[in-house]
C-alpha cells in the first residue's frame, strides 16, 4: 500500500524535509508551514479538478459554482441529465462536457468506484483514472495528493510546482524535465508534502504569475 500522510504527521514530515533540504527549510522559515490541501473523495471533486485543467483557479471555481447551483447536488446522475446548452451556461467547454459525462457514466455503470481507489496502490489508481477520456497524469496527481493523501507524488505537469522548484533551487527556466525529476527524487518518500511547501512558496511570493493548476 502506498504511504499516506495526515493532519497528525503533516508538520512532522515538513520538518523532516526541512532537515533534509535547506531550501525547503528556508521556505518554511519565511512563510510558515504550508496548508495541508485536501478534498473529499467524490465525483464533485473530480469535476472540480477537471474544470481546473488549463484555466485559472478563479475560472474553474466559477464554473463549479454554476454547476452546483444548477444541479443542487453535483452527482453523476444529475450531470447526465443536463443538456449541452445547460452545461455551456455553466461555463463548461464542449471538450470538458465530454470529460464530465464520460466520468459520470463510468461511475454510474460502476466501471470506476471511488471508494475502491483508496485501497489501491498509486499505479493502479493512475491506470484506472487515465483510462477515462480527459483524465491525464496531472489530474491523477492532484487526486492522489489532495484526495487520497498519497505521500510521494511530484506533479511534473504543474507549472506552479515546477516554477517554484526552479525558484527555490535557483535553476534556469530552461532546466530539462529530467533534471527537475532528479531534484524532486531527493525528497522521496515525501514528494507530495515537498510540493505543498513549493506551492506555499509560490502563493506567498511576488513572483507568482501562473494559475496554481494550469494543466
Amino acid at each position: 500500500m502506498s504511504e499516506t500522510f495526515s493532519a497528525d504527521n503533516f508538520r512532522e514530515i515538513c520538518d523532516k524535509l526541512g532537515d533534509l533540504d535547506e531550501d525547503l527549510a528556508v521556505i518554511i522559515k519565511e512563510h510558515g508551514y504550508p496548508p495541508m490541501w485536501t478534498r473529499p473523495n467524490t465525483y464533485e471533486t473530480l469535476v472540480h479538478i477537471i474544470l481546473e485543467q488549463q484555466v485559472s483557479l478563479a475560472s474553474a471555481l466559477a464554473a463549479l459554482k454554476k454547476l452546483q447551483e444548477k444541479t443542487i447536488a453535483l452527482t453523476p446522475e444529475n450531470i447526465l441529465k443536463l443538456s449541452d446548452e445547460e452545461l455551456k451556461a455553466c461555463y463548461v467547454s464542449r471538450q470538458k462536457m465530454i470529460y464530465l459525462r464520460g466520468l459520470a457514466l463510468a461511475l454510474v455503470e460502476k466501471r470506476l468506484e471511488l471508494d475502491v481507489l483508496g485501497s489501491l496502490p498509486d499505479n493502479e489508481v493512475r491506470s484506472q483514472l487515465t483510462a477515462l477520456k480527459g483524465i491525464g497524469n496531472w489530474t491523477t496527481d492532484i487526486y492522489l495528493m489532495f484526495v487520497l493523501q498519497r505521500a510521494d507524488i511530484f506533479p511534473i505537469g504543474d507549472l506552479a510546482a515546477v516554477n517554484a522548484l526552479k525558484r527555490a533551487k535557483k535553476l534556469v527556466r530552461e532546466t530539462p524535465r529530467e533534471n527537475l525529476l532528479e531534484v524532486a527524487a531527493f525528497w522521496k518518500p515525501y514528494r507530495t508534502v515537498a510540493t505543498m511547501i513549493l506551492w506555499h512558496h509560490y502563493l506567498s511570493s511576488p513572483f507568482r504569475s501562473y494559475a496554481l493548476y494550469p494543466k
